[in-house]
């Protein structure tokens, strides 16, 4: 990886931790009961959705941070381990609810992903095409 590509890198993530330590000022400010991280995740959202932030300023490090993904579960799962009391008595329950939910997000966002990406290449093979026909 080049050097000013490293730097672009780090600072795309230094802006997403940004959003996210601002969600949490919030959270803690306004006492909610939403997380901080969903707070300045949706700020993130309404920015970008806006174009007041160019999807250009973030696109390096969530695609650098999308793709070491596996990595960053490793100390979650790891951290599970801790509370291994709670799978005791109802916890095999609990897997086979986990196994399902997570089978169903990676399901359903893929499913989303899919139809996002299709959706991106026919407008952009047909940029000249209505979308709404007089006919």
């Amino acid at each position: 990886m080049k050097v000013v590509s490293f730097m672009q890198v780090l600072i795309h993530i230094a802006i997403l931790y940004g959003f996210y330590r601002l969600g949490v000022w919030i959270q803690q400010a306004l006492s909610l009961s939403i997380p901080g991280s969903i707070i300045g995740m949706l700020l993130l959202f309404i920015l970008l959705v806006t174009k007041i932030i160019p999807v250009t300023r973030i696109e390096k490090g969530t695609t650098f941070l999308i793709r070491h993904m596996p990595l960053l579960f490793i100390p979650v799962t790891v951290g599970v381990m801790e509370y291994i009391d709670v799978f005791r008595g109802k916890g095999s329950l609990l897997i086979v609810i986990t196994l399902i939910s997570t089978i169903l997000v990676f399901g359903i966002a893929g499913l989303v992903s899919q139809w996002c990406i299709h959706k991106m290449e026919s407008n952009r093979l047909q940029p000249n095409r209505k979308e709404y026909s007089d006919e």
